[in-house]
Protein backbone atom coordinates (compact mmCIF):
# COMPACT_ATOMS: atom_id res chain seq x y z
CA UNK A 1 0.00 0.00 0.00
CA UNK A 2 1.39 3.55 -0.92
CA UNK A 3 2.47 6.24 2.09
CA UNK A 4 -0.23 8.47 2.83
CA UNK A 5 0.90 11.79 1.27
CA UNK A 6 -0.37 14.85 3.19
CA UNK A 7 0.77 17.95 2.38
CA UNK A 8 -0.04 21.55 4.27
CA UNK A 9 -0.43 24.79 1.85
CA UNK A 10 0.02 27.20 4.92
CA UNK A 11 1.29 25.72 7.87
CA UNK A 12 2.78 29.08 8.97
CA UNK A 13 -0.14 31.06 10.43
CA UNK A 14 -1.54 27.99 12.75
CA UNK A 15 2.36 27.05 13.56
CA UNK A 16 5.30 29.38 12.95
CA UNK A 17 7.59 27.57 14.79
CA UNK A 18 6.65 27.28 18.31
CA UNK A 19 4.53 24.07 17.68
CA UNK A 20 5.27 20.58 16.30
CA UNK A 21 4.26 19.12 13.48
CA UNK A 22 5.82 15.74 14.22
CA UNK A 23 2.42 13.73 15.23
CA UNK A 24 0.98 14.26 11.83
CA UNK A 25 4.52 13.73 10.21
CA UNK A 26 3.71 10.18 12.19
CA UNK A 27 1.14 9.96 10.11
CA UNK A 28 2.55 9.96 6.23
CA UNK A 29 4.45 11.21 4.04
CA UNK A 30 4.06 15.30 5.08
CA UNK A 31 5.15 18.38 2.99
CA UNK A 32 4.35 21.61 4.87
CA UNK A 33 4.56 24.95 3.66
CA UNK A 34 4.64 27.79 4.98
CA UNK A 35 2.72 29.80 2.37
CA UNK A 36 1.34 28.53 -1.06
CA UNK A 37 0.34 31.07 -3.84
CA UNK A 38 -3.05 30.14 -5.63
CA UNK A 39 -0.98 29.15 -8.92
CA UNK A 40 1.41 26.43 -7.11
CA UNK A 41 -1.45 24.77 -5.37
CA UNK A 42 -2.23 21.97 -7.95
CA UNK A 43 1.70 21.58 -8.44
CA UNK A 44 2.38 20.97 -4.89
CA UNK A 45 -0.24 18.93 -3.84
CA UNK A 46 -0.03 16.78 -7.48
CA UNK A 47 0.24 13.68 -5.16
CA UNK A 48 -1.51 14.65 -2.30
CA UNK A 49 -3.92 12.02 -0.71
CA UNK A 50 -5.44 14.99 2.34
CA UNK A 51 -4.54 18.58 2.05
CA UNK A 52 -4.47 20.98 5.15
CA UNK A 53 -5.22 24.80 4.30
CA UNK A 54 -5.80 27.73 6.31
CA UNK A 55 -6.60 30.32 4.14
CA UNK A 56 -5.34 29.22 0.89
CA UNK A 57 -8.55 28.62 -1.53
CA UNK A 58 -8.74 25.44 -2.97
CA UNK A 59 -10.97 25.50 -6.07
CA UNK A 60 -13.17 23.33 -8.33
CA UNK A 61 -10.56 23.97 -10.90
CA UNK A 62 -8.14 22.53 -8.34
CA UNK A 63 -9.91 19.46 -7.68
CA UNK A 64 -10.44 18.89 -11.12
CA UNK A 65 -6.62 18.86 -11.59
CA UNK A 66 -6.47 16.94 -8.42
CA UNK A 67 -7.62 13.45 -8.82
CA UNK A 68 -5.66 11.61 -5.97
CA UNK A 69 -7.31 14.05 -3.33
CA UNK A 70 -9.45 12.50 -0.64
CA UNK A 71 -9.69 14.78 2.04
CA UNK A 72 -9.61 18.63 2.90
CA UNK A 73 -8.75 19.93 6.10
CA UNK A 74 -9.31 23.64 6.83
CA UNK A 75 -6.90 24.72 9.99
CA UNK A 76 -10.14 26.91 10.79
CA UNK A 77 -13.84 27.25 11.99
CA UNK A 78 -14.97 29.01 8.70
CA UNK A 79 -14.35 26.94 4.96
CA UNK A 80 -15.49 29.49 2.70
CA UNK A 81 -11.86 28.56 0.88
CA UNK A 82 -13.47 25.40 0.08
CA UNK A 83 -15.91 25.08 -3.07
CA UNK A 84 -17.73 22.52 -0.92
CA UNK A 85 -20.24 21.75 -3.58
CA UNK A 86 -17.54 20.30 -5.82
CA UNK A 87 -15.82 18.34 -3.11
CA UNK A 88 -19.45 16.86 -2.12
CA UNK A 89 -19.70 16.44 -5.97
CA UNK A 90 -16.18 14.52 -6.22
CA UNK A 91 -16.89 12.18 -2.72
CA UNK A 92 -13.91 14.38 -1.35
CA UNK A 93 -14.25 14.87 2.54
CA UNK A 94 -14.17 18.64 4.28
CA UNK A 95 -13.31 18.87 7.67
CA UNK A 96 -12.84 22.23 9.77
CA UNK A 97 -11.61 23.09 13.28
CA UNK A 98 -14.93 24.01 15.86
CA UNK A 99 -14.55 25.46 18.20
CA UNK A 100 -11.20 25.90 18.75
CA UNK A 101 -10.86 29.03 19.68
CA UNK A 102 -14.13 30.54 21.73
CA UNK A 103 -12.09 31.42 24.87
CA UNK A 104 -9.44 33.85 23.22
CA UNK A 105 -11.91 35.26 20.84
CA UNK A 106 -13.89 36.41 23.96
CA UNK A 107 -10.52 37.13 25.99
CA UNK A 108 -9.87 39.70 23.12
CA UNK A 109 -13.30 41.19 23.14
CA UNK A 110 -12.74 42.69 26.15
CA UNK A 111 -8.99 43.23 25.89
CA UNK A 112 -10.18 45.84 23.30
CA UNK A 113 -13.27 47.18 25.60
CA UNK A 114 -10.68 47.15 29.13
CA UNK A 115 -8.46 49.39 26.53
CA UNK A 116 -11.21 51.80 25.22
CA UNK A 117 -12.97 52.05 28.68
CA UNK A 118 -9.31 52.56 30.59
CA UNK A 119 -6.82 53.14 27.82
CA UNK A 120 -4.36 51.34 29.43
CA UNK A 121 -2.07 51.06 26.54
CA UNK A 122 -2.20 54.80 26.17
CA UNK A 123 -1.27 55.48 30.10
CA UNK A 124 1.71 53.42 29.36
CA UNK A 125 2.93 55.34 26.55
CA UNK A 126 3.03 58.39 27.91
CA UNK A 127 4.64 57.70 31.30
CA UNK A 128 7.36 56.08 28.87
CA UNK A 129 7.73 59.60 27.58
CA UNK A 130 7.76 60.99 31.19
CA UNK A 131 4.23 62.58 30.81
CA UNK A 132 3.58 61.27 34.93
CA UNK A 133 7.45 63.07 36.11
CA UNK A 134 6.02 65.90 35.08
CA UNK A 135 2.79 65.43 36.66
CA UNK A 136 1.69 68.54 39.31
CA UNK A 137 -0.52 65.97 41.09
CA UNK A 138 -0.17 62.34 42.23
CA UNK A 139 -2.13 61.45 38.98
CA UNK A 140 -3.58 62.88 35.85
CA UNK A 141 -5.83 62.07 33.41
CA UNK A 142 -7.35 63.04 30.05
CA UNK A 143 -9.35 60.57 28.55
CA UNK A 144 -12.60 59.63 29.77
CA UNK A 145 -12.34 56.66 32.04
CA UNK A 146 -15.85 54.41 32.15
CA UNK A 147 -16.97 51.66 34.66
CA UNK A 148 -18.28 48.41 32.45
CA UNK A 149 -20.56 47.32 35.70
CA UNK A 150 -24.13 48.83 35.03
CA UNK A 151 -23.91 49.80 31.34
CA UNK A 152 -25.51 47.51 28.57
CA UNK A 153 -23.87 45.15 26.06
CA UNK A 154 -25.22 43.80 23.57
CA UNK A 155 -24.26 40.86 21.71
CA UNK A 156 -25.18 39.71 18.33
CA UNK A 157 -25.14 36.06 17.43
CA UNK A 158 -25.28 33.97 20.92
CA UNK A 159 -22.93 31.47 19.56
CA UNK A 160 -20.13 30.12 21.75
CA UNK A 161 -18.25 32.91 21.41
CA UNK A 162 -20.87 35.15 22.02
CA UNK A 163 -22.30 32.87 24.89
CA UNK A 164 -18.91 33.44 26.97
CA UNK A 165 -18.54 37.34 26.06
CA UNK A 166 -21.92 37.57 27.72
CA UNK A 167 -20.51 35.03 30.58
CA UNK A 168 -17.82 37.74 31.26
CA UNK A 169 -19.97 40.44 30.54
CA UNK A 170 -22.27 39.57 33.00
CA UNK A 171 -19.34 38.91 35.76
CA UNK A 172 -18.03 42.47 35.36
CA UNK A 173 -21.84 43.55 36.46
CA UNK A 174 -23.04 44.83 33.04
CA UNK A 175 -26.85 43.93 31.62
CA UNK A 176 -26.41 41.64 28.83
CA UNK A 177 -28.96 41.63 25.82
CA UNK A 178 -28.28 39.64 22.59
CA UNK A 179 -29.86 39.28 18.98
CA UNK A 180 -30.20 35.32 18.52
CA UNK A 181 -32.38 32.64 16.83
CA UNK A 182 -32.32 31.24 20.65
CA UNK A 183 -35.20 30.76 22.73
CA UNK A 184 -35.20 32.75 25.76
CA UNK A 185 -35.68 29.64 27.77
CA UNK A 186 -32.53 28.24 25.83
CA UNK A 187 -30.68 31.74 27.17
CA UNK A 188 -29.02 32.18 30.76
CA UNK A 189 -31.55 34.31 33.04
CA UNK A 190 -29.28 37.35 32.86
CA UNK A 191 -29.34 37.70 29.17
CA UNK A 192 -32.48 39.30 27.34
CA UNK A 193 -33.51 38.49 23.99
CA UNK A 194 -34.25 41.73 21.82
CA UNK A 195 -34.67 42.45 18.08
CA UNK A 196 -31.44 44.37 16.15
CA UNK A 197 -33.26 47.82 16.25
CA UNK A 198 -34.05 47.19 19.99
CA UNK A 199 -29.96 46.37 20.62
CA UNK A 200 -28.32 49.31 18.60
CA UNK A 201 -30.61 51.77 19.92
CA UNK A 202 -30.25 50.69 23.88
CA UNK A 203 -26.39 49.55 24.22
CA UNK A 204 -23.56 51.40 25.37
CA UNK A 205 -21.49 48.35 23.53
CA UNK A 206 -21.94 46.21 20.66
CA UNK A 207 -20.06 43.21 19.70
CA UNK A 208 -20.58 41.07 16.45
CA UNK A 209 -20.24 37.79 16.63
CA UNK A 210 -22.25 36.30 13.32
CA UNK A 211 -20.82 34.46 10.53
CA UNK A 212 -20.63 37.15 7.38
CA UNK A 213 -23.42 35.82 4.66
CA UNK A 214 -25.86 38.21 2.87
CA UNK A 215 -27.50 39.13 5.47
CA UNK A 216 -24.70 40.56 7.92
CA UNK A 217 -22.87 42.20 4.99
CA UNK A 218 -22.28 45.59 6.04
CA UNK A 219 -25.16 45.39 8.82
CA UNK A 220 -23.28 48.60 10.66
CA UNK A 221 -23.62 51.19 8.31
CA UNK A 222 -24.94 54.21 8.15
CA UNK A 223 -28.35 53.72 8.46
CA UNK A 224 -27.70 51.43 10.78
CA UNK A 225 -25.51 53.95 13.10
CA UNK A 226 -28.04 56.02 13.15
CA UNK A 227 -29.92 54.07 15.29
CA UNK A 228 -27.09 53.55 17.76
CA UNK A 229 -26.39 55.49 21.01
CA UNK A 230 -24.35 59.00 20.95
CA UNK A 231 -21.20 57.49 22.34
CA UNK A 232 -21.45 54.07 21.20
CA UNK A 233 -18.67 51.57 21.67
CA UNK A 234 -18.86 48.85 18.88
CA UNK A 235 -16.02 45.74 19.00
CA UNK A 236 -15.69 43.65 15.56
CA UNK A 237 -14.15 40.13 16.30
CA UNK A 238 -16.00 38.54 13.53
CA UNK A 239 -15.23 39.73 9.85
CA UNK A 240 -14.46 42.86 8.23
CA UNK A 241 -17.40 43.22 5.84
CA UNK A 242 -20.05 42.89 8.45
CA UNK A 243 -19.36 46.56 8.57
CA UNK A 244 -19.10 49.57 6.22
CA UNK A 245 -15.73 50.84 6.95
CA UNK A 246 -16.02 54.31 5.71
CA UNK A 247 -19.14 55.25 7.48
CA UNK A 248 -17.81 53.41 11.05
CA UNK A 249 -14.91 56.05 10.07
CA UNK A 250 -17.28 58.79 9.31
CA UNK A 251 -18.99 57.76 13.26
CA UNK A 252 -15.85 58.15 15.08
CA UNK A 253 -14.52 61.21 13.39
CA UNK A 254 -18.04 62.86 14.14
CA UNK A 255 -18.16 61.48 17.78
CA UNK A 256 -21.55 59.59 17.30
CA UNK A 257 -19.46 56.39 18.04
CA UNK A 258 -16.70 57.09 20.63
CA UNK A 259 -14.65 53.46 19.62
CA UNK A 260 -14.27 51.03 17.39
CA UNK A 261 -12.15 47.79 18.82
CA UNK A 262 -11.29 45.48 15.77
CA UNK A 263 -9.19 42.14 15.10
CA UNK A 264 -10.66 42.01 11.53
CA UNK A 265 -10.61 44.21 8.42
CA UNK A 266 -12.65 43.83 4.80
CA UNK A 267 -9.17 43.34 3.39
CA UNK A 268 -6.45 41.31 5.25
CA UNK A 269 -3.43 42.57 5.09
CA UNK A 270 -4.98 46.24 4.12
CA UNK A 271 -2.48 46.63 1.24
CA UNK A 272 -4.45 49.42 0.17
CA UNK A 273 -5.31 51.00 3.59
CA UNK A 274 -8.60 51.01 5.22
CA UNK A 275 -9.99 54.25 6.26
CA UNK A 276 -10.29 53.03 10.38
CA UNK A 277 -6.11 52.68 10.41
CA UNK A 278 -5.61 56.30 11.07
CA UNK A 279 -8.80 56.70 13.25
CA UNK A 280 -7.41 57.57 16.56
CA UNK A 281 -10.25 56.40 18.13
CA UNK A 282 -10.35 52.60 16.20
CA UNK A 283 -8.22 50.26 17.87
CA UNK A 284 -7.57 47.40 14.78
CA UNK A 285 -5.60 44.82 15.73
CA UNK A 286 -4.00 42.12 13.09
CA UNK A 287 -6.50 39.26 13.48
CA UNK A 288 -4.93 37.84 16.39
CA UNK A 289 -7.72 36.96 18.82
CA UNK A 290 -7.60 33.12 17.54
CA UNK A 291 -4.21 33.09 18.00
CA UNK A 292 -3.26 32.12 20.92
CA UNK A 293 -0.46 29.08 21.89
CA UNK A 294 -3.42 27.13 23.57
CA UNK A 295 -5.74 27.68 21.11
CA UNK A 296 -3.28 27.49 18.36
CA UNK A 297 -2.37 23.78 20.20
CA UNK A 298 -6.17 22.85 20.22
CA UNK A 299 -6.45 23.51 16.59
CA UNK A 300 -3.33 21.41 15.68
CA UNK A 301 -4.84 18.64 18.00
CA UNK A 302 -8.27 18.21 16.50
CA UNK A 303 -6.65 19.16 12.90
CA UNK A 304 -4.26 15.44 13.42
CA UNK A 305 -7.47 13.77 14.61
CA UNK A 306 -10.04 14.94 11.79
CA UNK A 307 -7.26 13.06 9.63
CA UNK A 308 -6.59 9.87 12.07
CA UNK A 309 -10.38 9.45 11.86
CA UNK A 310 -11.13 9.91 8.38
CA UNK A 311 -8.23 7.10 7.83
CA UNK A 312 -10.42 5.27 10.28
CA UNK A 313 -13.24 6.13 8.03
CA UNK A 314 -14.93 7.58 10.63
CA UNK A 315 -14.37 11.33 9.75
CA UNK A 316 -15.57 14.20 12.23
CA UNK A 317 -15.89 17.34 11.92
CA UNK A 318 -17.30 17.23 8.18
CA UNK A 319 -18.26 20.01 6.48
CA UNK A 320 -21.73 18.97 4.47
Amino acid sequence: MNELQIVVLDGYGANPGDLSWEILESIGKTTIYERTPVELVVERSSEADIILTNKVVVSAEHMTLLPKLKCIGVLATGYNVVDIAEAKRRGIVVTNIPSYSTDSVAQTVFAHILNITNRVDYYAQQNRNGRWNNSLDFTYWDTPLHELAGKQIGIYGYGNIGAVVGRIAHAFGMNVVAVTSKKPSQLPDYVKSVSFEQMLSCCDIVTLHCPLNDKTKGMINKQTIEIMKQGVILINTGRGPLIVEQDVAEALQCGKMSAYGADVLSAEPPRNGSPLLQQPNAFITPHIAWATVEARTRLMSIAINNIKAFIKGEPENVIH
